[in-house]
């Protein structure tokens, strides 16, 4: 059975409203079974660097020993930033070996802290997926770069584009083809797949709850059929879906409908 885990963390996201995460967080957990969701008591303190280039540090390692205590096989977390996928993935059952992993994001979350302009991990947490990037945060070992998979980026700092040479890239594009995100993953050999979803993948005419919308992104049905294609040949490992904020309980319910779509794909 398919278990939610709830982890409302603010604290890797670069937004001047980073705590509007929180609320996005609790909007989808209010319609989720409730038997089968739990709802971690992330800190809301903002944390320290500890000497470090990552903001935050000492809430965001906070929160990793608090997921790593929940997690369970067959899990659907719910964030919070984007970056509560590194944390899931570090305390996956089963662990990654055999694991491919897309990432939905219209962003390339590829800076380390040398090349990050805000310090925020979200930009740093596909990166940290890769095993690189500040050690007590990145896998180890990361996930190979010929198993992750890109999908949706469209809005990248100069220091990620070399970054990505190397992995596959879909375009919004490309998920015309319902079957090509199967195909990128099966292609690499995996047992398992993850899915990662930042809800600003999607076009902003479609969702109004993010914190950075980047024009011409995917529509939640072009994403939920490419998904629910992949579920039909590679098992899913788990999935995220993460950085919904909206602004205002009616924004967050007008938003709802795209969001759900996207829970039923992966769940």
């Amino acid at each position: 059975m398919v278990r939610f885990l709830v982890v409302p963390q603010w604290q890797g996201s670069p937004a001047p409203r980073a705590m509007l995460l929180v609320d996005g967080a609790s909007a989808i957990a209010g319609d989720l079974p409730r038997a089968s969701t739990t709802v971690l008591d992330v800190p809301v303190e903002a944390g320290e660097s500890l000497g470090t280039g990552v903001r935050r540090l000492s809430a965001l390692l906070r929160t990793r020993e608090l997921v790593h205590e929940a997690m369970t096989a067959d899990t659907v977390v719910v964030g919070g930033d984007c970056s509560v996928t590194v944390a899931a993935l570090a305390a996956l059952p089963g662990g990654t070996d055999d694991l491919a992993v897309v990432w939905c994001d219209a962003h390339a979350d590829m800076n380390t802290p040398e090349t990050s302009p805000s310090g925020a991990f979200s930009g740093m947490s596909l990166r940290a997926v890769l095993g690189e990037g500040e050690p007590q945060l990145a896998l180890a070992p990361g996930i190979p770069r010929d198993r992750v998979i890109t999908v949706g980026m469209r809005d990248l700092d100069d220091a990620e584009v070399a970054a990505l040479d190397d992995l596959v890239q879909l375009s919004v594009n490309d998920l015309d083809d319902v079957d090509s995100l199967a195909d990128a993953v099966e292609a690499t050999g995996a047992s398992r797949v993850w899915v990662h979803i930042d809800v600003d993948v999607l076009d902003p005419a479609e969702i109004a709850g993010v914190s950075s919308p980047s024009p011409f992104g995917l529509s939640p049905a072009a994403l939920s059929a490419a998904v629910r294609a992949l579920r039909t040949r590679v098992p899913l490992a788990g999935a995220t879906i993460a950085g919904f904020a909206p602004r205002t309980p009616a924004d967050a319910v007008e938003d709802l409908g795209a969001l759900l779509r996207l829970v039923g794909a992966v769940a």
